[in-house]
């Protein structure tokens, strides 16, 4: 089993990675390398806090830039022009009704490196994406949850 698993992004979310790995690259080293060089200009670095501190930020710092680059290296970006929109896909923005609530719930349909529940983007692998894709608008859909079965009628797919 490979360990280079696709990752499946919007344009938006490539931006949005190759963003941040810039950032990381271009700003956070040097800010983080700034702060262990005053952490070492305080002396003995074998009980100094902030030494530790600036060095397990730059351990996180050079792991996020490992992940971005290599989601980056097996990332396949969606061409939001070639979409079909009579069915669920990844790049769409979906309206579901909650049967048992009455409710109407607005979700785009994201990768997994893009999925961010609070901000209404869940992933094609989550329970909801996997039950809701390939579906057409008025399909009634099933997605059994730790609390449960929640019952969906797909209402529109933009």
């Amino acid at each position: 089993m490979s360990n280079n698993k696709e990752v499946i992004l919007t344009p938006t979310g490539l931006k949005k990675l190759e963003d941040e790995l810039e950032y990381l690259k271009s700003t956070k080293r040097r800010e983080v390398a700034e702060r262990i060089k005053i952490a070492i200009s305080y002396g003995d670095i074998s009980e100094n806090s902030e030494y530790e501190d600036a060095k397990n930020e730059q351990a996180f710092v050079e792991g996020r830039i490992l992940t971005l680059e290599k989601m980056l290296r097996n990332a396949t970006v969606i061409d939001e022009g070639e979409i079909d929109k009579g069915v669920v896909n990844i790049g769409c923005t979906v309206v579901l009704k909650d049967l048992e609530y009455d409710e109407e719930l607005q979700y785009s349909i994201v990768g997994s490196a893009e999925s961010n529940p609070n901000d209404s983007k869940i992933s094609n692998e989550s329970p909801v994406g996997k039950a809701i894709l390939g579906k057409p608008i008025g399909s009634e859909v099933e997605v059994i949850v730790p609390a449960g079965t929640i019952k969906y009628r797909i209402m529109s797919i933009e």
